[in-house]
């Protein structure tokens, strides 16, 4: 990099201080922070959400169908079909969640994943991470038994009818709609496996 490339950087923000405003843990914890930005600025309150990190997995079957799930959901007020996923417990990791949400939501298990990386939700708050998984050649070995609120309707998708059912309005939250476009993108989804390869390595 050339120094006029590093003059041109752009840099991360000083954390200066922060200070809890809500604690409703494990679920939600509010904090402010002050920040310092690359030109000296402070900012005394930039807020700052923290919440569980979640897997979120495209599930294909050894016949190429996608598990899919359809349930109600609260923060939406609407059903929603959705792809199976869970919270992370504190000091789990991840692809070890992904499949036991998995086997608990829907019965199903595969030995065959990829990680797609994993994104912040919320670009100046963060909230929580979503953790992007492919599995494939699953099969069923259990009923479900995931112990949630909500009730949830296993359905079996071609990818086809996935996206006809974005053209009826099916879907309701942003992650999903990401996924399936991944999904959908071959030389997306490459990349994403290689980026998050990329970083496990590091």
């Amino acid at each position: 990099m050339s120094d006029d490339s590093e003059k041109d950087a752009l840099k991360p923000w000083k954390v200066l201080g922060s200070r809890d405003l809500l604690d409703a843990s494990p679920y939600l914890k509010v904090r402010a922070e002050t920040v310092e930005l690359p030109d000296g600025r402070q900012v005394e309150s930039f807020y700052q959400v923290e919440q569980p990190d979640y897997a979120l997995m495209f599930v294909e079957t050894e016949d190429g169908h996608v598990v899919m799930l359809r349930t109600y959901k609260h923060g939406a007020r609407r059903v929603s079909l959705t792809f199976p996923a869970g919270a992370i417990s504190p000091g789990e990791d991840p692809l070890a969640a992904a499949k036991r949400e998995l086997l608990e939501e829907t019965g199903y298990e595969s030995d065959d994943w990829t990680a797609l990386g994993d994104y912040v939700v919320q670009g100046n708050h963060r909230g929580c991470a979503c953790h992007m998984f492919h599995a494939k050649n699953a099969r069923k070995v259990a009923e479900p038994d995931s112990g949630d609120l909500e009730e949830m309707r296993i359905e079996l998708h071609t990818p086809k009818e996935l996206i006809d059912a974005a053209a009826r309005g099916e879907y309701a939250f942003l992650p999903v709609i990401a996924m399936l476009g991944a999904m959908l993108v071959p030389e997306l989804r490459a990349g994403l496996g290689m980026a998050a390869k990329g970083r496990d390595g590091a």
